[in-house]
């Protein structure tokens, strides 16, 4: 790269990529421009394109906590999806996690709608054995198909589950009928809804640092208010704000994250809100990472 020049296409504060010098136990970020599930508002498939671009607006230190951006990632670039069919997208995204694994590198996946999951929790869940899926979403997405789709952004969390993952749902404030049922049915399914966290973000806290096993964090940008990240696929009125996410994120600092994802930032606007919001949660994740 030269002097005095970026690259918007990659996260900020990214390591150049040498493939000869790959630093172990990192992370890699990949975007995942897929929204062809998309049930309401699309153009998430441009989320990754906006939400790199949003990422050179934060500084590397992190006033709050107190904390700056040292941990060591690369940004590898989108994965090749196939628009119109999203089980050969989640299987390409699942391929794709593995060739990260190989590097020993952990992913952050920018989406693209919430369905990009289900090939990275599927390919962490065979890794690592017994995984903790941490979900931030207003939506279960636990139905078991969606017009008859079994991958959907509405059954994420449905698939991850028949993987044999644990879950923990934050931030849910709209569900089925159907699906309040299978939680019921389950023993693994823990909830916290919008009004637990506003309430009692202690609690939340809590629970979350009983964890004892891998912890994989999935955030679909629709937990926060519409107030705050209007432009994502399925808004809902009631959501969590910055600060709670960033308790949540801090909370899970301690524990052993193998990955994340943001998901669901649908615009195509530079500098909207809800892309500098994605972004932010990054930067707040990068930096509290290895802060232990």
């Amino acid at each position: 790269m030269l002097l005095n020049t970026y690259e918007p296409w990659k996260f900020a504060f990214s390591q150049e990529t040498d493939f000869e010098n790959i630093k172990k136990d990192s992370f890699g970020i990949i975007g995942v421009p897929f929204d062809s599930t998309t049930s309401y508002h699309s153009g998430s498939r441009l989320g990754p394109i906006v939400v790199r671009e949003a990422s050179y607006g934060f500084e590397n230190y992190n006033i709050n906590f107190n904390t700056s951006i040292d941990a060591t990632f690369y940004d590898f670039g989108d994965v090749n999806v196939v628009p119109g069919n999203c089980e050969a997208t989640c299987n390409i995204v699942e391929d794709t996690v593995n060739e990260l694994l190989d590097l020993k590198l952990k992913p952050i996946t920018i989406g693209g709608e919430h369905s990009a999951s289900i090939g990275v929790i599927k390919a962490l869940s065979e890794k690592y054995g017994n995984l903790t899926v941490v979900h931030l979403d207003a939506h279960r997405d636990l139905a078991f198909d969606f017009i008859g789709e079994k991958y959907s952004h509405a059954t994420v969390m449905r698939r991850a589950h028949e993987f044999g993952v644990d879950l923990v749902q934050i931030g849910i404030r709209s569900s089925s009928v159907e699906e309040e049922e299978f939680v019921k049915s389950t023993y693994n399914i823990q909830t916290f809804k919008n009004k637990d966290v506003h309430r009692h973000m202690d609690a939340v806290e809590y629970y979350l640092t009983t964890i004892d096993t891998p912890v994989y964090l999935s955030i679909d940008m629709d937990v926060f208010d519409p107030a705050i990240a209007p432009a994502v696929g399925n808004p809902t009125p009631g959501g969590l704000f910055t600060s709670e996410v960033e308790n949540v994120i801090q909370s899970l600092s301690y524990k052993n994250v193998v990955g994340m994802d943001v998901v669901e930032t649908a615009t195509d606007k530079l500098g909207e809100n809800t892309a500098v919001c994605a972004a932010k949660i990054i930067c707040d994740f990068l930096s509290l990472i290895n802060k232990k």
